[in-house]
């Protein structure tokens, strides 16, 4: 189980003195030896990044081969300091990252190592600011989209999961976690079998599945409307693209205090350790290659939506 390192991340993250460092030596104290933070400036203020390397048995960093899992905490801030005091709704993807590594660490101190290496980012910034955006209000960031991509974005990772608390709409109306269909170079393709095989393991329930639109997948800054940062990711970089979405019955606003929901958060870490133990042993297939290659010969590449568009 994962509720204790759940717990534990959310003590690390609800506090006004939230950062970087302050992660990194918990991450040090469990066990994780490579972990790298850097503090970024923007014009809304600053935040701090942060990456650990959690490595495998067979993985990159031991010479192997086994495939790496990148799993992002995607989010504006942790906190809307001073405007709000204490952990926001859109905290929840850096809470679960964090809780990730904890797990993680946890396992290798047991002696229960993956075959591949995990590669988890997110940012940590207790006093981002809001932005206006309907139905309700969005959790900004002191950074623009571009810089978050290049920080959290590996070139290791072979695969994604993208974590973001999405409560701030009318569309998915559920309490818990959905995944998205996977997207890859401009593609939305089909569902993973395998992803949604494992979400019902790890929930106890049918899989959820959130919808995607077009614009959805294009990088913020084109003017069009964007369901969230979810799946900001796959702009910068080639492999598929899964993105994890805390979820609410009602439409919540990203800058609410008091939203966070432990269960929900801890069946996400469940899900993303499960993930990458199935993952990292080449048992889990985020897309069908052969499928992707008969799209690509039948109908082109859409890495065009990739980009920000034509100029006008």
């Amino acid at each position: 189980m994962s509720f204790t390192r759940t717990l534990e991340a959310i003590d690390l993250l609800d506090r006004s003195d939230a950062s970087g460092d302050l992660v990194k030596e918990a991450f040090y104290k469990a066990g994780i030896s490579e972990v790298v933070v850097k503090e970024i400036k923007g014009p809304k203020g600053h935040t701090d990044f942060i990456k650990a390397i959690i490595p495998g048995t067979h993985g990159k960093r031991a010479g192997g081969g086994a495939p790496t899992l990148g799993i992002i905490g995607r989010l504006g801030g942790i906190g809307a300091r001073p405007e709000r005091i204490g952990l926001v709704s859109d905290g929840d993807g850096a809470v679960a990252a964090v809780a990730t590594v904890l797990k993680l660490a946890r396992m290798l101190l047991v002696y229960d190592a993956l075959p591949g290496d995990v590669i988890i980012a997110t940012h940590i910034c207790p006093n981002a600011p809001t932005q206006p955006h309907e139905p309700v209000a969005f959790m900004g960031s002191p950074v623009d989209m571009s810089t978050m991509n290049q920080q959290e974005v590996d070139p290791e990772m072979d695969a994604i999961l993208i974590i973001d608390t999405t409560r701030g709409n009318r569309i998915i109306n559920h309490k818990g976690f959905a995944i998205s269909p996977t997207v890859k170079e401009g593609y939305i393709l089909r569902v993973s079998e395998d992803l949604l095989s494992i979400m019902e393991i790890v929930t106890g329930e049918l899989p959820v599945v959130f919808p995607l639109t077009m614009q959805d997948i294009t990088p913020y800054g084109n003017g069009l409307y964007h369901l969230n940062s979810i799946l900001q990711p796959s702009t910068a970089i080639t492999v598929p693209c899964v993105g994890i979405a805390i979820t609410s019955h009602s439409a919540v606003p990203g800058c609410a205090t008091g939203a966070t929901h432990v269960t929900d958060i801890e069946q996400v870490v469940r899900f993303n350790i499960e993930v990458a133990k199935s993952f990292t042993r080449g048992k889990c297939a985020f897309y069908n290659a052969e499928e992707f290659k008969l799209l690509l010969d039948l109908y082109g590449p859409m890495t065009h939506l990739q980009t920000l568009g034509r100029k006008q």
